[in-house]
């Protein structure tokens, strides 16, 4: 499994994952890149997803939905602020409604990813920051720190 680590750090108010792949950068940037190999991956598995839109430039978006097994669609919107490929993406991860447009009751959380060699591999850390503690409790109890850690160990059989 990819995953080494998820730490909750509620000082920093911060949820970090890491994860170690055997394979370069490039590929790994591929799987954010890829609108085709991130339904594959961003999700857990019981609810795949499915990217409408997929613009990962700065000032672009990514539109998205999760589906659960009994058909009910979630759905996310990334606003994205830097990309640097194939090193770091940041965006602004929120809920959306059915029409793209944010879900304002949960605050968005910013993310920040940094693909760094390692070894023969790929290191990827995955940082989630709050505005508040009462705002990463109320996601975290939405069941994010293990539906991300679901997601990413998907990851390895992409990079195989």
């Amino acid at each position: 499994m990819s995953v080494t680590s998820v730490d909750k750090d509620f000082d920093a108010l911060t949820l970090t994952l890491v994860a170690d792949f055997d394979a370069p950068a490039e590929r790994v940037w591929d799987l954010w890149a890829d609108p085709r190999k991130l339904e594959q991956w961003w999700g857990p598995p019981a609810y795949p997803a499915t990217v409408v839109d997929h613009d990962l430039t700065p000032g672009g978006r990514v539109f998205y939905y999760m589906t659960s097994p009994e058909g009910d669609k979630y759905h996310g919107r990334w606003q994205v602020t830097a990309v640097e490929p194939p090193k770091s993406l940041e965006f602004v991860d929120a809920f959306a409604n059915a029409d793209g447009t944010l879900d304002e009751r949960l605050d968005p959380n910013t993310v920040r990813v940094e693909l760094t060699p390692d070894g023969g591999g790929t290191r990827m850390e995955l940082r989630a920051s709050f505005d508040s503690r009462e705002h990463m409790d109320q996601l975290l109890a939405t069941g994010m720190a293990e539906g991300l850690e679901q997601a990413v160990s998907q990851a390895d059989a992409l990079l195989q």
